[in-house]
């Protein structure tokens, strides 16, 4: 279904939009309906270059800004995003498909390292040491790299380029952000918010495009960071080609996390919180809950508490209070239902099936239900693939020790979950589990925006996860300065090495 009232996207450039001149033009659809609702231009290696040379001209005066105007100014961005959270969240509910309720959580979730990063001159405080030897002084010093790119994916338009770019401006340096093509509309209404909020011109940069704009920052001189989240196949590359370029990167790639249910637990608790999130989102998140682990004998009664709520929920138009949204894309709603024709093929019992369901929609808009596979085993594709939908996989196993071998032996370790009533269990879960971010009767364990963002084996390449403290080190760099004034004691020549005294 298309429609001819569609919007032209632009690139954001120096503080004003900036039409497309490269002639390739992608469609942003409206995946509850089917219907094309933006034309977006995607940038030549060309424009790519002009977004990069903007923020690099900016650079020497906002690194030079007190942090006393950083800090007015990210303040200003904070209370302009308060008040207008609500226009955020109805674009992604427009673009992504999200539930409104859940779109406007993932701007809060952002907003919380916009609130972190508001305390960057107690962040970049250094150290000092006076008199270190004879009359000399040593202090250390963190200063900001200059432009750093971004690259954010589909699934939290808003939140997740939030987990990078507040730290990075704080701190003093210029962005190029390169949002996904299939919901760029929240990065362009974020930088006309940076634009109102008093931002130098500059500073914040949206380049809208493809794998050529990608590039372009990847191997750029002037980039001197890549902050990127996405696929473990994109993620590796972009780790590999950037650093290869001389630049820091952290690259977020895929996950496959595991909620383990031992026989002590809440069986509803555990049910309602498997449905939250597996199916939150469509499953359209890093940290989705995609393997439902079951210990001992209590599977049929936990895949059948989990069938009769999955039954009962409502999916279609984000816009009209339904419990779970459509997929971004077409293609993305034919893969996910590819894979489970595929582990229905190979054996795995369907006990809710999302093929059939019933959507609150208009037009022709990107469905699957809630989809619960039970007797799922670690050769089926439903298991060894990210499906990034709404796809629950329930494994049974014996014992404690067999679920803690099933996840650590994963190539993944994003995210994971232990349901239990049992401290001593839970404690040595903790200690145990190769996973990044662990949460206990927690089944999506996001840090908050102090702690830090990121996970372990093929799901982080590099070795800085995202906001957090780790964010505020990954967007600077130490320098330490030695210093002595006049002290003729000190006068002649002397080419030994120097020595503290």
């Amino acid at each position: 279904m298309t429609t001819t009232e569609t919007k032209e996207l632009t690139h954001w450039v120096a503080g004003k939009p900036i039409e497309g001149t490269s002639g390739r033009f992608a469609d942003v659809t409206d995946p509850a309906t089917g219907a094309v609702s933006a034309h977006l231009p995607l940038a030549s290696a060309g424009e790519a270059a002009a977004a990069i040379d903007a923020a690099a001209a900016a650079f020497p005066a906002w690194r030079d800004t007190s942090l006393a105007r950083r800090t007015q100014i990210l303040f200003r961005f904070r209370e302009l995003l308060n008040a207008r959270s609500g226009e955020l969240a109805e674009l992604i509910t427009a673009e992504h498909g999200k539930v409104l309720s859940d779109a406007a959580g993932e701007v809060a979730r952002g907003q919380e390292v916009v609130e972190f990063a508001c305390g960057m001159p107690h962040l970049l405080k250094g150290s000092a040491t006076e008199n270190a030897s004879t009359s000399v002084d040593v202090r250390s010093i963190r200063q900001p790299l200059g432009v750093v790119g971004i690259i954010s994916p589909f699934n939290f338009p808003a939140m997740v380029p939030m987990w990078f770019f507040p730290i990075a401006i704080a701190a003093g340096n210029t962005v190029v952000l390169k949002p996904s093509e299939k919901v760029p509309s929240a990065a362009l209404w974020m930088a006309e918010l940076w634009k109102e909020a008093g931002l130098p011109d500059g500073v914040f940069n949206v380049l809208n495009g493809d794998k050529e704009s990608v590039d372009a920052l990847l191997s750029s001189p002037e980039v001197k960071s890549i902050s990127f989240v996405g696929s473990t196949p994109i993620a590796r590359h972009v780790y590999e080609t950037g650093t290869a370029h001389g630049k820091r990167v952290q690259a977020l790639g895929g996950a496959k996390n595991h909620m383990v249910v031992l026989p002590d637990a809440d069986l509803d608790l555990a049910a309602d919180q498997a449905i939250n999130a597996g199916f939150g989102s469509a499953g359209e998140r890093c940290m989705a809950i995609s393997a439902l682990v079951a210990v001992g004998d209590i599977a049929d009664t936990l895949v059948d508490k989990i069938a009769q709520r999955s039954k009962n929920l409502r999916t279609g138009d984000g816009r009209r209070s339904c419990d779970m949204g459509p997929l971004v894309t077409r293609a993305a709603r034919d893969r996910v239902t590819g894979y489970i024709d595929a582990g229905e093929a190979a054996g795995a019992t369907v006990a809710v099936d999302g093929r059939t369901a019933q959507f609150d929609a208009d037009g022709d808009g990107f469905f699957a239900g809630p989809t619960l596979l039970d007797h799922v085993t670690t050769n089926m594709s439903v298991y060894t693939d990210e499906i990034f939908g709404p796809v629950l996989s329930v494994l049974r196993v014996d014992t404690y020790e067999e679920a803690i071998d099933l996840i650590n032996s994963n190539p993944y370790g994003n995210g994971t979950a232990l349901f239990t009533n049992d401290g001593g269990a839970a404690r040595r879960f903790q200690n145990e589990v190769e996973v990044g971010m662990v949460g206990i009767n927690v089944p999506v364990p996001v840090p908050m925006a102090y702690y830090s963002f990121g996970g372990w084996k093929n799901s982080l390449f590099g070795d800085t996860h995202a906001h957090g403290t780790e964010g505020v080190h990954f967007f600077t760099r130490g320098k330490v300065v030695t210093t002595r004034w006049l002290d003729p004691s000190h006068a002649g020549l002397n080419l030994g090495f120097p020595q503290n005294t």
